[in-house]
């Protein structure tokens, strides 16, 4: 249990994939949200690892799951532009996909933002057999729309990567 009342639910990590990030920290808005909004349940989370588009994303996502990473979120690198491949890095990683999660993320995104919310290419899965991932866009309204999605699942969701979750059901 953690000094706020909280369940200590492990690490996460955050990687802000963003060519001007990376020259000016002070630039990433979206980062320190996703930190924050991790620690409010429970999960020990250093600073934001910033690191720029087409920069080691698979590499710095690698050394989180080495290092214990229970969810990694990535933030950055998911629409269209020239530079823009963070699902590119990191879709080789996962060992299973789960596609609802960002198909969720981009229903909320238009709902809210419009039709540019369709140009995002999130991915989301499992890496190394146990950790969560997954790449929101870079824009404070799809962080905000994906951590809302993660609200609702995350807890379940790392329940079954453990092998929780599914009760046996009684025959009737």
């Amino acid at each position: 249990m953690s000094d706020t009342g909280v369940p200590d639910r492990g690490r996460a990590s955050v990687v802000v994939v963003s060519t001007s990030a990376a020259t000016g920290p002070a630039l990433d808005r979206t980062g320190p949200v996703i930190a924050d909004w991790l620690r409010d349940r429970g999960f020990t989370v250093g600073d934001p690892v910033i690191v720029a588009d087409r920069g080691p994303v698979a590499d710095t996502l690698a050394a989180a799951v080495t290092g214990g990473a229970r969810v990694v979120i990535t933030t950055g690198g998911t629409g269209v532009t020239p530079t823009d491949r963070t699902p590119e890095a990191v879709a080789p990683l996962l060992d299973l996909e789960l596609p609802g999660i960002v198909e969720e993320i981009r229903r909320r995104g238009l709902a809210g933002a419009g039709p540019t919310a369709l140009l995002s290419r999130g991915v989301a899965g499992i890496v190394g057999g146990g950790t969560f991932v997954v790449t929101l866009p870079g824009s404070r309204g799809g962080v905000a729309d994906g951590l809302a999605v993660l609200d609702g699942l995350l807890d379940h969701l790392l329940a079954q990567l453990h092998g929780d979750g599914h009760a046996p059901r009684s025959a009737s």
